[in-house]
């Protein structure tokens, strides 16, 4: 039997198959078992965006089983921390629930050289939210 996690944090944003994605990989790699994370989207798509996969490819994050998940109210409860990215005013309001809205690029239909920075960006922010949660980042 494992303990729960100390926090649950849930990346949205509208299709679920680029920025969401990244976010959530990053803060599993980074985190551990240390934070619960979820990421949905308000319409997903069909598949996760292949530009985003290469680009975490790259840095050692292997994406390319996850799917787009729909966001739903339960998500949004269970969790402790809402990172929107760019879902505006799809994603559902709970009071308690700490919210951040990260304005970050789209990367749908971008190839994977305008992905990296997006990327490097987003990995920057979850670095940063991990200081704040005061959980020391995995190397």
């Amino acid at each position: 039997m494992s303990t729960p996690a100390a926090q649950s944090v849930l990346f949205v944003c509208v299709h679920n198959a680029g920025r969401s994605q990244m976010g959530a990989a990053f803060l599993t790699h980074l985190a551990g078992d240390k934070v619960q994370v979820r990421s949905a989207g308000s319409a997903p798509a069909d598949a996760v965006n292949q530009a985003v996969v290469e680009a975490m490819r790259e840095v050692g994050i292997d994406i390319s089983a996850e799917t787009p998940k729909v966001l739903t109210a339960e998500a949004v409860q269970s969790s402790d921390v809402v990172i929107t990215m760019g879902c505006g005013d799809a994603c559902p309001y709970f009071p308690g629930k700490r919210y951040l809205d990260w304005k970050l690029e789209d990367p749908a239909g971008q190839g994977v050289a305008a992905v990296r920075p997006i990327r490097d960006e987003i990995e920057q922010r979850i670095r940063g939210l991990l200081a704040e949660l005061g959980i020391q980042a995995a190397r």
